[in-house]
């Protein structure tokens, strides 16, 4: 029996103001349960759940929810003079609760407070189930500002209001961005025990594990898989293999169909040859011989037409097994200009490097890593360096990839800057897009090519919080770059995934 459906899309249009479509007639369904909304950079993910919770008007089309929608944005930014209770949004219910204690409640006052008599015991109750007890102890805490709050206790903070405002349909963009390991601990049993329809849009595997569904967004359609991540990445794979053999076989087939019109030809050949001989020779009647002459020439038509018919439908069946076929690209690059040597001293203070060590900066959020990081950029390493910050603004948006890398290298030649360019997947036309064009995926990948084409190129890499607003082959990108490196490396990430992956030698763990 399949479940019930909680969010109900029907001929879905939209397109970006300059008229690029987004979404050209989308036809989809989201069950009940955890849902995990996957696709590249420039899909149209965050629009689409924009466009669910009523942030964003569609073109044209409907959509339909199942309860009240709750949404939480991918980038929460919030004035730090708003105070804890503004942010839950129960500001106004807590001033109404207040008049009535005190005997001066009107009838709007019991009208704004309804059957939320308990709300603040509830905000507290959530605030520490998500592991916030440090900004939210009694009710004096209701009143502190977000200043105090770090990135992370941000996040958790707009979530325990999204929840306090009990949805049937929770839409969350990339939530663990900026959440130390504990925080996404708290925010995955958070979502393990909500009840109604779960759309999550995240590059983060141990949450995409633990749904119950994954939703890919590829081409402006919608793809339902039952199961978690894995599950959706062995559907993937298995249908990959089928699609990249079915490839081959057409390409087989046009081959062959194209010997066979080859054969054809010199088939068609000979016998015009012959029919030539035979008429200028004048052996049977004018009249036979040209009705005889007609009919191989009909006779030629018909088989030329089928052997390029056959040539045709074997090319169109190859277009279409090549369609099939994912462009997941992969770089591979080769970084000589970065090499550390084992023993070398790359940094004395405020932390020792020696050799290429790759070193993974721990600690919750507000511990001082990123600032460390610009403790160690001020200090001065003894080889170039880089620190890539994850305001990723080492660009001039106005100007072309290939620009922004010039600037980086004003000595090495065009020609140079392109080949490098072109290892990082930004090939012909693409390495002239402006980069304020680029998606968070691309943006990283062009600051990476930029950053390590520069001349110098840096011997030691800084990166605060890489992995944030990555889609999944963006990751693999950014984790494929980083094997390439052969310098010192220093990543402060709460991905251990990700850290894994990338060969992390050494952890600096940072107290609170």
């Amino acid at each position: 029996m399949s479940s019930p459906i909680g969010i109900s899309l029907s001929d879905l249009h939209y397109e970006h103001p300059d008229g690029d479509p987004v979404f050209d007639g989308l036809d989809a369904t989201f069950p009940l349960g955890r849902t995990g909304l996957v696709g590249r950079n420039g899909s149209g993910k965050s629009t689409l759940l924009q466009i669910v919770s009523g942030n964003r008007k569609a073109t044209r089309g409907s959509v339909t929810t199942r309860g009240r929608v709750g949404y939480l944005p991918q980038d929460i930014t919030l004035d730090p003079d708003l105070r804890v209770e503004t942010v839950l949004g129960i500001g106004e219910v807590r001033a109404a609760l207040r008049r009535i204690e005190s005997g001066d409640g009107t009838a709007a006052d019991f009208d704004t407070v309804g059957d939320r008599w308990d709300i603040e015991e509830r905000a507290i109750a959530t605030v520490h189930r998500l592991g916030l007890d440090r900004i939210l102890q009694d009710r004096n805490d209701f009143d502190r500002t977000v200043g105090t709050l770090s990135g992370g206790e941000t996040v958790l903070l707009a979530l325990t209001a999204r929840l306090l405002d009990d949805p049937q349909v929770l839409l969350l963009d990339e939530p663990t961005n900026n959440l130390d390991t504990a925080a996404r601990g708290r925010l995955y049993e958070a979502l393990r025990q909500f009840t109604g329809t779960l759309v999550v849009v995240s590059h983060d595997r141990d949450l995409l594990e633990s749904v119950d569904a994954i939703a890919e967004l590829r081409d402006g359609a919608l793809r339902l898989f039952g199961g978690n991540y894995s599950e959706y990445e062995r559907i993937v794979a298995a249908e990959q293999e089928a699609a990249q053999a079915a490839v081959r076989d057409a390409r087989n087939d046009v081959r062959r169909q194209a010997r066979e019109l080859s054969a054809a030809h010199i088939i068609l050949d000979r016998r015009e040859r012959y029919g030539r001989k035979m008429f200028e020779n004048k052996r049977e009647p004018k009249i036979i011989m040209g009705a005889r002459k007609r009919a191989a020439q009909e006779s030629a038509g018909r088989l030329r037409r089928e052997h390029e018919g056959n040539l045709e439908q074997a090319r169109e069946q190859l277009t279409r097994a090549q369609e099939a076929v994912r462009d997941d690209r992969e770089i591979r690059v080769d970084l000589p200009a970065t090499v550390v040597h084992p023993g070398q001293r790359v940094l004395d203070e405020p932390l020792e490097i020696v050799g290429p060590e790759r070193i993974a900066l721990r600690g919750p959020n507000g511990s001082g890593k990123t600032t460390l990081l610009h403790r160690i950029a001020d200090a001065g390493p003894r080889v170039p360096f880089a620190l890539l910050r994850q305001r990723l603004d080492v660009f001039d948006d106005d100007l072309s990839v290939a620009q922004n890398a010039a600037l980086r290298a004003p000595h090495r030649t065009p020609q140079d800057i392109r080949a490098r360019l072109a290892r990082f997947l930004f090939r012909g036309a693409d390495a002239d897009r402006p980069v304020g064009a680029l998606s968070g995926g691309e943006r990283l990948r062009a600051a990476l090519a930029i950053l390590l084409a520069a001349d110098p190129a840096p011997r030691l890499l800084m990166l605060d919080e890489p992995t944030n607003n990555l889609d999944l082959p963006s990751l693999g990108h950014l984790t494929q770059a980083l094997l390439a490196f052969e310098g010192a490396l220093v990543v402060v990430s709460h991905d251990e995934r990700f850290l894994a992956e990338i060969g992390v030698t050494r952890s600096v763990t940072l107290g609170g």
